[in-house]
């Protein structure tokens, strides 16, 4: 039941998606045979009035109908180019996750069923909520801290929001399963993989510890950056399904009429932005990934204050070095040694020339040196560098993308502040001093340094990996002589399993046949 389940919630998202007009938006002119004849239905099964709305207004109406898992899954996937394409990951990344709020009586009972005290006893002047996600709701409040009253944002996950995100998933997972038997052109993509990494990212997002843990770990980093700050939490109020912080009192950045009012210089402002990007991916390797201009308030000294870190990004110190090498190798023109830093890393495969490789970047950096510096965008290069690899079979890079992603977002938070923002200029102090400090000789010391460490972990586990390795022997061996056998019950549990998914499977296809059958009669 629980596949058919999947099914139908698969058939209805469909229905959603044609009737709204988002399949029918998509240019359908050149394609032939029956995805032409497909787009054509979808036209005619569209509302009438949807015709008269663009693609990202049809796909917003039709993502908050199906309520918030789909939300929650366009957000993620405009983090995907390489699984949507660029320009339906524009549309996707236009997506808001607001939501009506849910009565204060039910968040008060979350808290006291989460924290397992009364909210008076948690909390003075507990407020109705201010706003409100697809995953949670945000209410203002005060708490007794280090001998002071000091407000906190108190948020508190939604009622039943588990059930139906895990609900919505299967049929994810059953359109992902689909896709890669069906559209065999498509498992490069993996999409079953993508889905099990959005089916991870929104378990994390739904325990507010988890996500209290990655501000403390961001407050901590940030403690000594200039003119940038991450607020604090407070952990004695904080539980699974409940996350007490520090209220943030400033200018939402998107305001630029308020910031101007205010006296702030917006020029100092992009440049602030920028730079604490960029040093939190470079020297942490953890980053802020949903930095937009919702997200970022200015307080009345101008320091930017991040708030809401339900998704954040991180890279190992090889992705740090190859983002810090690629960006510098642009900025000197040394084409050569970008395409080199490919090849080290493993990204391009070994077989593909690296001359080849340095023309085709020289392709992408010499028009951009012919441009003025403020028109340059270092997110639109990077769209370009991962285009011009899939010509030389590099694979997808998750972290890559989602930090790609995020630097189109804080660079158009930059040059909305200041149009004539130079990216280059205020990057290069946080990108050379990165370089100079771990690819020179204190880097070469510390990689040393990190060398020495794993032989004396790998000197410690020698026994256990020797005594491993000989039962492994042992094993191969028997396998070799006796060939790989099953017992009776693993057998017959198999074939059980593959009977029950058979016909599970052909009842379900018959029923969605049926559905869309009345669902097309509804409209003549």
């Amino acid at each position: 039941m629980s596949t058919l389940g999947a099914y139908l919630r698969l058939v209805r998202a469909g229905w959603v998606l044609l009737r709204e007009g988002v399949v029918a938006a998509f240019p359908g002119e050149q394609l032939e045979g029956a995805p032409r004849f497909g787009w054509r239905v979808a036209k005619l099964i569209s509302r009438r009035h949807s015709s008269g709305r663009g693609r990202t207004e049809r796909l917003t109406i039709a993502v908050d109908r199906l309520g918030p898992s789909y939300v929650k899954l366009g957000q993620f996937l405009a983090t995907r180019p390489d699984v949507v394409g660029h320009e339906l990951a524009r549309d996707l990344a236009t997506l808001q996750d607001r939501m009506e709020t849910f009565p204060e009586e039910q968040a008060r009972a979350v808290i006291e069923a989460s924290l397992g005290a009364p909210v008076e006893t948690l909390f003075r002047d507990f407020g109705p909520p201010v706003a409100a996600a697809s995953i949670a709701q945000v209410h203002p409040a005060k708490i007794l801290r280090g001998g002071e009253m000091q407000k906190v944002a108190v948020k508190v996950i939604r009622p039943g929001v588990r059930r139906r995100f895990y609900n919505d998933l299967e049929s994810f997972f059953l359109a992902a399963r689909l896709q890669e038997r069906f559209a065999p052109s498509t498992r490069r993509l993996r999409p079953v993989e993508v889905t099990q990494t959005l089916a991870q990212t929104t378990k994390i997002e739904m325990d507010l510890r988890l996500e209290a843990a990655a501000i403390s770990e961001l407050h901590e980093n940030t403690k000594e950056d200039p003119g940038f700050r991450v607020p604090w939490v407070d952990w004695e109020r904080t539980g699974r399904d409940v996350l007490t912080l520090e209220w943030i009192d400033g200018i939402k950045m998107s305001d630029i009429a308020a910031l101007q009012a205010a006296g702030h210089d917006l020029q100092r402002l992009a440049t602030v932005l920028i730079q604490a990007f960029l040093r939190h991916t470079l020297r942490d390797g953890f980053f802020h990934a949903d930095m937009h201009p919702g997200n970022l308030f200015v307080e009345a000294d101008g320091t930017i204050v991040a708030v809401d870190f339900g998704i954040v990004g991180r890279i190992g110190k090889k992705e740090r070095r190859f983002l810090a090498e690629i960006l510098y190798g642009f900025i000197t023109r040394d084409f050569r040694r970008v395409a080199e830093v490919h090849f080290e890393a493993g990204y391009v495969p070994g077989h593909h020339d690296v001359a080849a490789f340095a023309q085709a970047l020289r392709a992408i950096g010499e028009p951009i040196h012919g441009q003025p510096a403020e028109t340059i965008s270092m997110a639109r290069l990077l769209t370009l560098l991962f285009e011009v690899t899939e010509l030389f079979e590099m694979q997808t890079r998750p972290e890559l993308l989602l930090l790609q992603k995020t630097m189109v977002v804080v660079e158009g938070v930059s040059r909305t502040l200041d149009p004539h923002f130079n990216m280059w200029r205020a990057a290069e102090p946080v990108v050379s001093q990165w370089i100079e400090r771990n690819l020179g000789p204190r880097g070469a010391v510390s990689d040393l340094r990190e060398a020495g460490m794993a032989l004396v972990v790998l000197a410690r586990q020698a026994p256990e990996l020797a005594a491993r390795t000989e039962r492994l022997s042992r094993e191969i061996d028997l396998m070799a002589q006796r060939g790989l056998r099953f017992d009776p019950e693993t057998a017959e549990a198999i074939g059980r399993a593959e009977a029950r998914h058979t016909r599970s499977g052909r009842v379900a296809l018959w029923v969605i046949a049926l559905l869309l059958f009345l669902f097309v009669l509804q409209q003549f």
